[in-house]
């Protein structure tokens, strides 16, 4: 008789691909998951009662951004506490070079050894990292990022080409600290797909080739620049509602455009459209699917595109792109319990809000971008997607399976014998109304103030060990870099 470390009982276990959660116990060994099966023996191991609450697989939230506003290592120790929080084990941050995060340039070869510094020993959860090639060197650098970083994941911000992080810039090159001579714009895109496509054809990346993508942030720059201006002196909206304006949907869905004809003409199989935030963009990159076949695209919303609009969130939901009208959110919903979406990600940004609001608090264009939300991630899904007919096996592929598989994360995001045991218990039988006060996250706000849920995360374990129990951290940070290409370890 298998002797397990830790047992648990009596729960509701959400399969990704399965019909409907079923009432199993499930077993953990060394770290793995062992056995799921109706009734398991719990001789020897430590027993978990999850009587009335539903086990989904780890949360894999492939949309993060520790060290914008704050130093790299302490988001890695505080934002991935407000992941537990939300049932989150697994998170891949972006990564780049230039104003904001770093704060400088040069090689990733020289950069991204700091970055596991910075982060190593600080973290709750396990996490990674994509990166963003910003300079010509960086592009020749992405065969030694694949292989000896294990970061086969690459992202291009197309509204950098005019914009800074927050709106308007006058000088691109020192806002991305540009080599003399060099731009950030649609040729140094295709270039970037180029290099992608040169590294998925060497055959020492072989095994890697399908985890191999690009992800593209798609506004385009020159209409964001005009319609900033005509927003600003018409002078008729106010608040999120005019920084939806200033970055209008048409402007997504030609970025989708360009983005998808360049990955045709580079033959770049592997693209992945971020955070789609309107009717128009989803169907653009829909269009863009029916056009080009050959193409594997998988199509991102984040949660609070999802849950909130420009009417119903605080001046803390500025965001890029920017939430959107009411009649936007339906149609993302729509797509999603269409099948539209590959997964749901949070694009968590902690930004303080010291470093959040300028002068005067309640101009939206001197505003920072960005917000934390990845605590929200499940519990908002199941509370906004079960009114909706969204089943909790389906959230779970959306949010744990889904991501995991795309980004090379193979041990993550599912229900299965072999599997890292991360999970996370789920109470659905709870009401409340989001406080700032009660998130884990350092950022003193949220744009979600005042909603309410109706689903809660109670327990999240990584690698068979609780990390956040009976809602509170718990334990010494454990987290380990994940590499997910090439040798490295």
């Amino acid at each position: 008789m298998p002797t397990y470390d830790l047992v648990i009982q009596n729960a509701f276990v959400v399969r990704p691909g399965a019909q409907e959660p079923e009432r199993l116990d499930v077993a953990v060994k060394d770290g793995r998951f062992a056995a799921f099966e109706e009734s398991i023996d719990p001789e020897g191991a430590r027993v978990l009662d999850a009587t009335g609450k539903h086990l989904f697989p780890g949360v894999v939230d492939v949309h993060q951004h520790w060290g914008i506003y704050n130093e790299l290592g302490e988001d890695a120790a505080s934002e991935s506490r407000a992941a537990a929080q939300g049932g989150v084990t697994s998170g891949i941050t972006y990564i780049r070079t230039g104003a904001y995060y770093l704060n400088r340039t040069g090689p990733y070869r020289e950069i991204f050894p700091e970055i596991l510094s910075a982060t190593e020993g600080k973290a709750l959860i396990d996490y990674a990292f994509h990166v963003a090639p910003i300079t010509a060197e960086h592009i020749t650098e992405i065969p030694d990022l694949i292989g000896e970083f294990g970061v086969p994941s690459f992202k291009v911000f197309m509204f950098y080409g005019s914009h800074g992080l927050h709106g308007r810039s006058t000088d691109q090159g020192s806002f991305l600290m540009l080599p003399e001579g060099e731009s950030y714009d649609i040729a140094h895109f295709e270039f970037v797909m180029r290099g992608i496509q040169q590294a998925r054809e060497d055959e020492r990346f072989a095994a890697d080739r399908d985890r191999i993508s690009l992800s593209l942030h798609c506004e385009t720059a020159e209409i964001m620049r005009a319609y900033t201006k005509l927003v600003e002196q018409e002078g008729t909206l106010s608040g999120l509602e005019a920084y939806s304006a200033s970055r209008p949907p048409h402007s997504e869905g030609l970025a989708i455009t360009i983005a998808s004809y360049l990955a045709h003409e580079t033959e770049l199989p592997n693209i992945n459209l971020l955070h789609l935030t309107s009717r128009k963009a989803i169907e653009a990159a829909m269009m863009m699917q029916a056009t080009f076949p050959h193409i594997d695209f998988r199509r991102e919303v984040t949660v609070g595109h999802l849950l909130a609009d420009f009417t119903t969130a605080n001046l803390g939901g500025k965001v890029n792109p920017p939430l959107r009208s009411r009649e936007d959110v339906e149609s993302l919903w729509e797509h999603l319990l269409a099948g539209n979406f590959s997964w749901v990600t949070s694009d968590h940004a902690c930004c303080k809000d010291e470093t959040k609001f300028g002068e005067p608090r309640e101009d939206v264009f001197v505003a920072k971008s960005g917000f934390g939300g990845t605590e929200y991630l499940l519990p908002g899904m199941v509370s906004e997607g079960r009114k909706r007919g969204l089943s909790y096996n389906k959230i779970a592929e959306l949010v744990s399976r889904n991501p995991a598989e795309r980004f090379g994360l193979v041990d993550k995001g599912d229900l299965a014998v072999g599997k890292d045991a991360d999970f996370c218990l789920l109470d659905d039988s709870v009401e409340y109304v989001v406080r700032a006060e009660d998130s884990l996250s350092t950022q003193e706000y949220t744009p979600f103030e005042g909603f309410t849920l109706t689903a809660r995360v109670t327990d999240t374990f990584l690698r068979g060990e609780a990390i956040l129990a009976d809602e509170a951290v718990v334990g010494e940070p454990r987290g380990r870099y994940v590499a997910r290409s090439g040798q490295a370890s």
